[in-house]
């Protein structure tokens, strides 16, 4: 049996009530996690790779002495939708149904009708520290971060920022597979995923454009720039970034916007799902710290239902902060991430009073750090990172 993952448990409550569907990265352990589950059951598995699957899920041959369907990339199939409906909706005293796929399962379009109320949706994540640290934090949302520092979560901090949070490269933990690992799932990302389930036919350039992303990484995005080194128009651009959005390969992240404030609207930052390709040390420091963010906002959404949000700020003076966690539209939380730099930063305090935000950190690389100055703590990412899923 694969590494138990943190969503585990929470998929194994709800598929007593509802099928269960897990999107996610390309070769983020959906599969493990799927045979992990089978496991606790009788169960059959069908991938949508296989062609004898296809034709006997499509048919809705199941099996008649098993518990759960762990159905594999069933959306590319053109109305998946109204399939799996059909097929749950004869099924649902019989069967227990999971459902993966690599691209975004909740928002994806190709036809169909409505699956409202007959699903539960988790993203699942790279792993995380806390994950390979196997620390269940108890979800205290509003409440202060709580956090553990050890030499153990320092050693975990420097092999996730190495290799990143997917598990081939990571587990492996060596250079040379991580150079492979990016080729053949950048490969695959453009050649499968992209051919199979959008109606671009630019590959090449699309492909082009992903390569331009590490290198924008913590930034704000200007699409019309990106457009322009691709030589493609704005909407052509944005399009292609939805699609690598959808497919896990990019996520954006907005600005916050408050009337107390004269916030940038329209411009979001730009982070990747495999921090590993980013090449300077200072942006994919911000990087596994918007990821490590991310995946913490959307475990308290996906599992407990509270709406937790991650934006940056930035006001039209070009005062910015990194990160700012928000909870029912409001600030818990913000974060600045620097590499060397522990002099709290000036903008978190000018925010801080603006917003009344409670709780407000800077992180380092700097190992055993941990120190606070006027209501900020700054302290070690490794340390840091300790408090989330």
């Amino acid at each position: 049996m694969g590494k138990t993952r943190y969503l585990e448990q929470s998929i194994l409550d709800d598929l007593g009530e509802k099928m269960v569907f897990v999107g996610g990265p390309r070769q983020v352990g959906k599969t493990t996690l799927g045979d992990n589950l089978s496991k606790r059951f009788k169960s059959a598995y069908y991938s949508w790779d296989k062609r004898t699957d296809r034709i006997k899920a499509l048919r809705g041959e199941w099996p008649s002495d098993v518990e759960l369907l762990v159905l594999d990339e069933f959306h590319k199939q053109g109305k998946w939708k109204s399939w799996i409906k059909g097929e749950y909706d004869t099924n649902k005293t019989r069967y227990k149904i999971l459902f993966t796929g690599s691209a975004r399962l909740d928002a994806y379009r190709r036809g169909g009708d409505s699956l409202m109320g007959r699903y539960h949706y988790y993203r699942l994540h790279p792993f995380s520290e806390s994950e390979l640290l196997s620390s269940r934090q108890q979800a205290a949302p509003g409440r202060e971060l709580q956090f553990t520092g050890s030499k153990e979560a320092q050693d975990h901090f420097e092999r996730l920022f190495k290799f990143g949070g997917f598990p081939e490269p990571l587990f492996k933990g060596r250079e040379a597979a991580l150079r492979r690992w990016h080729n053949e799932r950048t490969e695959r990302l453009f050649k499968e995923d992209v051919r199979d389930l959008t109606r671009i036919m630019d590959i090449g350039n699309m492909s082009l454009l992903a390569d331009l992303l590490p290198e924008r990484v913590g930034s704000i995005l200007s699409v019309n720039s990106l457009s322009q080194d691709v030589q493609v128009n704005f909407r052509t651009a944005e399009n292609w970034l939805q699609a690598l959005e959808q497919f896990y390969y990019c996520f954006r992240v907005p600005p916050y916007s408050s009337k107390k404030i004269l916030s940038v609207r329209k411009e979001k930052k730009l982070y990747l799902w495999d921090w590993s390709q980013v090449a300077s040390d200072a942006n994919k420091l911000e990087n596994i710290v918007a990821s490590h963010l991310l995946k913490y906002c959307h475990g308290l959404y996906d599992v407990h239902g509270w709406k937790a949000e991650l934006f940056f700020l930035r006001d039209h003076s070009g005062r910015e902060v990194d990160f700012l966690v928000a909870l029912d539209g409001k600030p818990w939380f913000c974060v600045e991430v620097k590499l060397n730099d522990k002099a709290v930063s000036g903008n978190i305090h000018f925010y801080r009073e603006k917003l009344g935000i409670p709780f407000c950190y800077q992180v380092v690389a700097a190992a055993n750090h941990d120190t606070t100055t006027g209501g900020v703590r700054c302290l070690s990412v490794a340390k840091f990172l300790t408090a989330f899923v």
